[in-house]
């Protein structure tokens, strides 16, 4: 069997390390992420191996010459006029590909994915007669893989967006279910003076965003006491006012919230029975659900507080 391993990518997330490099040849304890993957695939007993090259392409391919290709026979697809992205990338490296190999099957991996996994027993699991395996770990996230009752593959979903792709009628994974994304506003009535202009923006960015908060910058320098001292000062240009509306995806708040009362899911004796410490819906998500980025819209002014009777 062959190997084909996409290095072509921009790496734009991994600046500025990319800046001057490949992602491939970023280094990792001591190796490239392009050395661990050619030695993880010749130690499975795979040593044809096709690389695709984009971004600074003339340095990996200098690299794997360097290295006497680390062993194993390399050929380079070269994508430098134009990245090619998945699709596009492996119909190009078709003609590096032998058609045996192609009837055999191809093993296709990602330079910047390191796994455990036992490549013989994943190409125990492979069927000639079938169109691929594919390797999936479960983790939160906002797209998600849809399979049916006997683990094939049938479709995709954002449940940010609620946009699902694919024959998914015969999918038992509840989250088909989500094809319409449920939003929920939430605002405090002791902000009476906010303006249509947030809600809309907050609105505008709940399509992108499972969780949105409304901030404005703090004018004034904070100080964090611990008995009666001043225990730290933080920079004034990180520190924001936390203002409502808040938005949100119904199933993220209604998992945070199940999350911070230790249930599967939410209930009315559950949520009356609740003492929480977090003093607002966005403190739940932030607390119980770190992974989750919480986007800010720029508040106002205007949108005050009436806490006090001065406020009137």
């Amino acid at each position: 069997m062959k190997a084909m391993i996409f290095a072509a990518g921009l790496g734009t997330r991994l600046k500025p390390l990319t800046d001057t490099l490949p992602k491939a040849l970023v280094p990792l304890a001591g190796k490239t992420l392009l050395q661990w993957q050619i030695e993880k695939l010749k130690l499975a007993g795979i040593t044809d191996i096709v690389v695709n090259v984009h971004h600074f392409p003339d340095m990996i391919i200098d690299y794997l010459h360097k290295h006497n290709n680390f062993g194993c026979n390399i050929q380079v697809s070269d994508e430098r006029d134009m990245l090619l992205e998945t699709g596009g990338g492996l119909r190009k490296a078709m003609r590096l590909l032998s058609n045996k190999a192609i009837d055999e099957g191809i093993l296709v991996c990602n330079v910047d994915i390191l796994s455990n996994i036992d490549i013989p027993t994943l190409l125990k699991a492979y069927n000639p007669d079938e169109m691929g395996v594919v390797v999936v770990s479960e983790r939160e996230t906002q797209r998600y893989l849809l399979f049916n009752e006997e683990n094939r593959l049938c479709g995709w979903t954002n449940i940010a967006t609620g946009e699902v792709r694919g024959p998914i009628a015969d999918c038992q994974s509840p989250i088909a279910n989500r094809q319409k994304k449920v939003n929920l506003l939430l605002h405090d009535a002791a902000r009476p003076f906010v303006s249509q202009d947030i809600i809309a923006r907050v609105c505008e960015a709940l399509e992108q965003h499972e969780a949105v908060t409304v901030a404005i910058p703090s004018t004034d320098t904070i100080y964090e006491m611990v008995d009666g001292k001043v225990a730290r000062i933080p920079q004034r240009s990180t520190i924001m006012r936390a203002q409502t509306p808040q938005a949100f995806c119904l199933d993220l708040i209604a998992e945070a919230y199940a999350k911070a009362l230790g249930v599967d899911s939410l209930s009315a004796e559950a949520c009356a029975e609740a003492h929480l410490p977090a003093t607002d819906d966005c403190g739940v998500v932030y607390e119980h659900m770190p992974q989750m980025p919480i986007h800010i819209v720029l508040g106002e002014e205007q949108n005050k507080k009436i806490t006090f009777k001065e406020d009137i």
